[in-house]
């Protein structure tokens, strides 16, 4: 795909510096910028590559004062981050564009129903009352089971499974191996020492605008919902067990894991490898550190900390005076000398 510099500005009601008909095929880094590429600066760091970039097109914030002349067309725009990720999603909707019709081998029943301008996959398998909205693209080797209902042009990578009777919403991005619907864990113990599985009888549903990483795996609940609200974003290997709800426009990074029945409110972000153990309320807007361990409920608006993580403030101070342990356990081995040696000096008089 190729846009012109004209193009591009108009999409982003950017202002145009230098000659509105260059055209560029594909986006760059400032400091990787060749003939017939687009970058952009936001970052200071990178500045000094905006002097020697080959890039044809770089985008600047508008209040940004040049040292001097360079070579690229420039388009003035409000957030120049922002922009390129604008600008990256036209990239990609071209290409996503050009997906479209049915590869075979794959298994489309009968009994399911697609919308318009849908792309089937090699080896894919879409099984009986399967709906699939306008515009789904679903890669190859991707299993969609029986009764699954998927939104409006929601992408399905290669590779990923979505058992029976779960729901995607509209505009949603689910990446390669990712598993939705698979069991929750649930076992009875039973008076000889085994274990016996309860039926994991509900679904997930996922609703609109939602992205899930690569190799993420989202359980059924054991009756009723796994739900998982819009707008949020979860990274690759994240495991979201049965039951649990998360809600809108929460970010969660990699390698999280939250145990069944939690319920995760909205506007929250969890760093990587966060545990959060099973039926506990987060409230809305709070940030859970990398690594932390959650084992208590949390009120709207805390930042949390630590292993058992506690409020970033407190754990803050313990640290330091867990960071001074050594120099302390010394200090009362010094006191606990000094006092032996009164205690005996007052034992001989």
């Amino acid at each position: 795909m190729q846009l012109n510099a004209e193009t591009i500005a108009a999409h982003l009601n950017g202002t145009i510096e230098g000659d509105a008909s260059t055209v560029v095929s594909a986006p760059a880094r400032i400091e990787q910028g060749k003939t017939g590429t687009v970058c952009f600066l936001a970052n200071p760091k990178y500045e000094k590559y905006l002097y020697t970039t080959q890039a044809s097109i770089v985008l600047l914030n508008r209040d940004y004062n040049l040292q001097s002349p360079i070579t690229p067309t420039i388009i003035r725009v409000d957030n120049a981050y922002e922009g390129i990720a604008s600008v990256l999603a036209l990239f990609e909707s071209a290409k996503l564009a050009e997906k479209k019709g049915r590869e075979m081998p794959s298994f489309f029943s009968w009994r399911a129903k697609k919308g318009k301008n849908c792309y089937i996959g090699v080896f894919a398998v879409v099984s009986k009352k399967a709906r699939l909205g306008n515009n789904v693209k679903i890669y190859p080797h991707v299993y969609i089971g029986d009764n699954v209902k998927i939104g409006d042009n929601t992408i399905i990578y290669s590779g990923v499974k979505i058992y029976h009777d779960c729901v995607v919403g509209n505009n949603c991005i689910i990446h390669s191996n990712s598993v939705i619907g698979a069991d929750g864990f649930g076992f009875a113990p039973q008076a000889n020492g085994e274990y016996k599985k309860i039926p994991q009888t509900g679904n997930v549903v996922i609703d609109d605008n939602v992205e899930i990483g690569a190799c993420t795996t989202i359980d059924r609940a054991t009756m009723g919902s796994t739900v998982v609200g819009s707008g949020v974003k979860l990274d690759n290997l994240i495991q979201i067990a049965h039951n649990v709800e998360i809600g809108k426009n929460t970010v969660i990074a990699a390698q999280t894991g939250i145990a069944g029945s939690a319920k995760i409110g909205e506007s929250c972000v969890f760093a990587g490898q966060a545990g959060i153990i099973g039926h506990l309320t987060v409230g809305n807007r709070v940030t859970i550190a990398s690594k932390s361990g959650l084992s208590n409920n949390v009120a709207d608006d805390k930042a949390m900390l630590g292993f058992p993580a506690m409020e970033a403030g407190k754990y803050k101070r313990s640290f330091a005076v867990y960071r001074n342990l050594p120099e302390l356990s010394n200090e009362v081995y010094r006191m606990k000398k000094i006092v032996e040696q009164l205690t005996a000096s007052k034992d001989t008089e």
